[in-house]
């Protein structure tokens, strides 16, 4: 069943092999996080920024990975504040790890041409 709120699925007709790894480069950018400080911001930002007018296809998957990767922000944000009733301790690594996980998903689906919608994010770039 899916969700209501999730928007559709598009469809790009033709995707070329620039575009697939550019979309794929949009979610997996993400991971520079692990090594900069707001990296899994800055890297799907500049990758749609950079790429957005000569594909449609990179904009959405620029978007959407931008998209998720503010949400997981603020999903770890609030794990830190619930650190203090320790809660977030344990919240923390399961969060990581999801997050983690829809990256990877997210860059392999783009790189098979598929769009791909991250479940649980907030759609705030539209």
């Amino acid at each position: 069943m899916s969700d209501p709120n999730m928007p559709a699925p598009l469809s790009f007709g033709e995707l070329t092999q620039d575009a697939k790894t550019w979309g794929m480069i949009a979610h997996l950018s993400a991971l520079s996080g692990f090594i900069v400080p707001f990296g899994s911001i800055l890297g799907p930002l500049i990758v749609w920024q950079m790429k957005k007018a000569e594909s449609p296809f990179v904009e959405d998957q620029g978007k959407e990975a931008l998209n998720f990767q503010i949400t997981a922000l603020i999903a770890m944000l609030i794990c830190i504040v619930l650190m203090f009733v320790v809660i977030g301790l344990l919240l923390a690594p399961l969060v990581g790890i999801a997050i983690l996980v829809f990256t990877i998903i997210g860059g392999v689906k783009a790189n098979n041409g598929e769009t791909y919608r991250y479940p649980f994010a907030l759609r705030l770039i539209k």
